[in-house]
């Protein structure tokens, strides 16, 4: 499914960058998780609702959190950078 169909759906958004880097932009909705803190905040992730999309700069954070929850058993997709889904939110709320 592509990211669209999923934003439609009412994916949770969750953000891999650091703290600072979501302060200076973020889409809107998204809950900011950094890579660093995924495995130890791994239960408050299993309890957010699905879809789950993952995201940050360039896509490679977020690949590396989807295949570690996923190696978890949680469902998720790598949203890639995060302006992409932004761009999405945008065009649906306008």
């Amino acid at each position: 499914m592509d990211l669209q169909s999923l934003i439609e759906e009412g994916a949770t958004i969750i953000d891999v960058r650091t703290k600072m880097e979501f302060l200076f932009g973020h889409a809107p909705g998204s809950v900011n998780i950094p890579l660093n803190e995924v495995p130890k905040r791994i239960q408050e992730i299993k309890d957010m609702p699905q879809p789950r999309i993952i995201i940050c700069q360039s896509g490679n954070r977020s690949g590396q959190a989807c295949r570690y929850l996923q190696s978890e058993g949680i469902s998720c997709t790598n949203g890639g950078p995060w302006t992409s889904v932004a761009n999405i939110l945008r065009k649906k709320s306008a």
